[in-house]
């Protein structure tokens, strides 16, 4: 349900939050601690530093760290501006219109694995991954 590059910025926001507050982790440092291409984990860092999860500071020392609490931070927030999960509520089939007034074969079944899904991703915070 969740793609490679959501996970990889799940985990690299989780690497960030392990590291002392205040302090900035680079790019480079932490695709070597998630097993990301760098480059690729650098793009994904600058989405989230746009949608203002991250802070992010050039130069010697600088980096990326995480502009809120961990704690304050649900995994829908990371995940959202990779996979833009709000539009995910679409037909599993591809069906133009599904809904519980329309529903497709899928539907009632679906809604209720998508539901479960999305409660996961509110409900658990950055902090939880430690």
């Amino acid at each position: 349900m969740i793609s490679k590059s959501a996970i990889l910025a799940l985990a690299a926001l989780a690497e960030l939050g392990r590291i002392p507050r205040g302090a900035y982790a680079g790019a480079g440092e932490l695709a070597r601690r998630t097993g990301a291409p760098r480059n690729y984990l650098g793009k994904i860092l600058k989405t989230l530093a746009d949608a203002r999860l991250l802070e992010s500071q050039k130069g010697k020392g600088g980096g990326f760290r995480l502009a809120r609490d961990p704690h304050s931070i649900s995994l829908w927030e990371v995940a959202d501006p990779i996979e833009r999960l709000d539009r995910r509520g679409i037909c599993i089939l591809g069906r133009a219109e599904c809904s519980d007034r329309a529903p497709c074969p899928a539907h009632r079944r679906w809604k209720k694995a998508r539901d479960a899904y999305f409660e996961f991703l509110t409900e658990t915070t950055l902090a939880d991954l430690r």
